[in-house]
């Protein structure tokens, strides 16, 4: 028996490639809108977008950058393997910006009423990555 057999029956969990550029920039200061505009399929950039949008109370456009950011993310999960459900460990931080923007969509959905988005994206969330859940908030 493989130590990394899945004995629940569950789909394997889907870790995306690291693209570690997005990272680096963002984390030396970089500004999100430019690193969204050099790397537009960075979940991660665009889920920062999200982030600063939402606390300088721009709800819509936190809305639109997170709606922009998961879309991207299931794009690359899709092209890992992922068929539609199964563990997106938050551990592997390749798949942070993903379930970054998940939150964020949730959190936007929420604000601005749409109940229905919001209770399915904080379903898929803790679905996808209880860890993710309960860091992410």
């Amino acid at each position: 028996m493989s130590i990394h057999e899945n004995l629940l029956g569950g789909p394997p969990p889907t870790h995306l490639p690291d693209d570690p550029e997005p990272r680096e920039l963002l984390a030396s200061g970089a500004a999100p809108a430019d690193v969204a505009a050099k790397y537009p399929s960075s979940s991660l950039a665009w889920a920062q977008l999200a982030d600063d949008a939402y606390e300088a109370g721009r709800t819509v456009e936190s809305y639109a950058y997170a709606r922009t950011g998961y879309h991207r993310g299931l794009d690359a999960l899709r092209r890992s393997g992922w068929k539609g459900h199964g563990p997106v460990p938050f551990e592997h931080e390749p798949n942070r910006g993903f379930l970054r923007a998940l939150h964020a969509l949730a959190r936007a959905a929420q604000a601005i009423g749409e109940q229905e988005e919001y209770e399915r994206c904080s379903q898929f969330l803790r679905d996808s990555s209880p860890t993710a859940a309960s860091t992410l908030g």
